[in-house]
């Protein structure tokens, strides 16, 4: 039949999966607190749209890191950074570069909820755009309630935009802390252990949020919790005394990493 087909004659169709971009490379990156050196040669490919969690021991560097990728290292007295921070593939250490700009771009969230306690929710949201020289008002309100509907906030505080930010619980806070990130549309959230200070419950959104985050952003999350980084995150990346030992797709490590000191750190051996 002509619509037979022999085998000899068939040949083997080869799929290939799509390139997922980089959004953020660190190549030999290293970290001083004086003579402390505290990062040593890390060298990280952190994919767009992804979220990537950093493990690892206290005092490992894991913070440390991620300051350097927004360039907030450098506004410690004594500090000292080498190697290369590329966003986008264009070095943010480069001769020239606004820090301020580069912050704008990659936001960052810390482990304490820090909203300005004189401001009302609004503000403290509308704040960084305000910063920016936003005046018009009617988009600051679009941004205010975008931001916090991608907090997961919206509908909690909608009623209450004018009460003070510092009056809401810590859960509240942090996902306040987080939409005020956002308001000045970052490209990188940056995420230091955002979830240390609260309950389970609130703990369960900020990991539900995350998660819808990556749909229009690149998250770095370091946490201390395992648990969380395998819940969260796509990718995750080892930290053990200032270097990079493992890093690859979250199930893979979790379940076969490649190096003795992950598989040690992950079955509690030590850290």
């Amino acid at each position: 039949m002509d619509k037979e087909l022999k085998a000899e004659n068939t040949k083997p169709i080869l799929i290939s999966r799509p390139v997922e971009p980089l959004k953020i490379q660190t190549d030999k990156l290293n970290a001083w607190f004086g003579n402390n050196h505290v990062l040593k040669d890390v060298s990280l490919r952190i994919k767009e749209n992804h979220v990537t969690a950093i493990i690892g021991p206290s005092g490992c560097g894991k913070s440390t890191l991620i300051r350097c990728m927004n360039r907030m290292h450098e506004l410690v007295p004594q500090a000292k950074v080498s190697g290369a921070v590329l966003l986008d593939d264009a070095n943010v250490y480069a001769k020239g570069v606004d820090p301020v700009s580069v912050r704008r771009k990659i936001g960052m969230v810390f482990q304490k909820p820090n909203p300005f306690p004189t401001m009302s929710v609004y503000d403290n949201v509308a704040a960084g755009l305000k910063l920016n020289g936003e005046r018009d008002h009617a988009r600051l309100d679009r941004a205010v309630k975008r931001s916090l509907d991608l907090a997961f906030l919206w509908e909690e505080v909608k009623h209450e935009l004018d009460k003070s930010g510092s009056s809401l619980s810590g859960g509240q806070q942090q996902r306040l802390c987080i939409a005020r990130a956002l308001a000045v549309e970052p490209e990188v959230l940056l995420m230091d252990e955002p979830c240390s200070a609260l309950d389970p419950i609130a703990t369960a959104k900020i990991e539900e949020l995350i998660t819808n985050l990556k749909d229009q952003y690149t998250v770095v999350i370091v946490t201390h919790n395992m648990q969380q980084a395998a819940r969260v995150s796509d990718y995750t990346a080892f930290l053990y005394l200032g270097q990079l030992i493992e890093y690859g797709e979250t199930t893979n490590l979790f379940e076969n990493p490649t190096e003795e000191l992950t598989e040690r750190y992950l079955t509690g051996k030590f850290g």
